[in-house]
């Protein structure tokens, strides 16, 4: 399990969050699950799609919070491998809005050292995603600022396949042992690869459940689920789910409880 930093220097960066909270015991990492964009906008009558929109809004408040309070990286379940299922017209309409969100907010996200990485079966997405997809990362790649992953079309179980199979191919080829394969060796295969594990998962919309999301990641991390829809997380949400965070003791298996905490240092 990695424990590094997230962010450049390897030590927690202290900014002005929110009353109450200790800036030295923020996660380093935060996962969220945007669960409710859908029930939001059933429950004003509205679209679907409005509330997608209303979604991105959410995602970027929270980034925004995420980097100005010194959280060292944040991880987003954009789009799963599971949501092709949906309707046609709603996974068109959300791939155009990737696209269209990323052309507007690539500038500021360069301008903010944002450094944004998507995860997940990127080969399976629109031609023009792809590209806008590899020049953000490009440009960002050597931004010092918070980590941004988006996981899109992307699925736990399927990442550790292919982990898997990256390994299976090494040692049949003979350029690994079998048997020197240990946990280390299998995470550097990750999607996630060089980034910390989350200390802190949020699921928004009070589902329970991690669907198929970081499996392997998520192994010690601490899970607030909140009631409130995805659209509708906002400081105040956030703020509740650091609370919770700092109220746990994490033991990582252990009998002797450790403050939750940076571990980077």
């Amino acid at each position: 399990m990695s424990r590094r930093s997230a962010t450049s220097s390897g030590h927690p960066k202290v900014c002005a969050c929110p009353s109450g909270l200790d800036p030295y015991r923020l996660p380093n990492h935060v996962a969220v699950i945007m669960d409710g964009n859908g029930r939001w906008a059933k429950a004003r009558g509205l679209p679907r799609m409005v509330g997608h929109r209303a979604g991105v809004e959410a995602l970027k408040r929270t980034l925004r919070l995420c980097s100005d309070w010194g959280i060292g990286a944040l991880t987003a379940y954009a789009f799963s491998t599971e949501n092709w299922s949906r309707p046609g017209d709603e996974v068109n309409f959300l791939m155009t809005l990737f696209e269209r969100v990323l052309q507007r907010e690539l500038e500021s996200l360069e301008r903010e050292k944002v450094r944004i990485r998507f995860l997940g079966d990127l080969e399976g997405l629109p031609a023009g995603l792809q590209e806008l997809i590899s020049e953000a990362t490009e440009l960002t790649v050597r931004n010092n600022g918070i980590h941004f992953n988006v996981c899109t079309n992307y699925g736990g179980r399927r990442e550790l396949v292919l982990a898997a199979q990256k390994l299976a191919q090494r040692a049949a080829r003979g350029d690994l042992d079998p048997t020197l394969i240990d946990e280390n060796s299998f995470e550097a295969e990750l999607l996630t690869a060089g980034e910390v594990d989350p200390d802190l998962l949020i699921r928004t919309s009070g589902e329970r459940r991690i669907s198929n999301f970081l499996l392997w990641q998520l192994a010690y991390a601490e899970i607030h689920v909140t009631d409130v829809c995805w659209p509708d997380f906002d400081e105040v949400a956030l703020t509740k789910a650091l609370f919770d965070y700092q109220s746990r003791c994490r033991r990582f298996g252990g009998l002797d409880p450790i403050a939750a905490n940076h571990l980077g240092s």
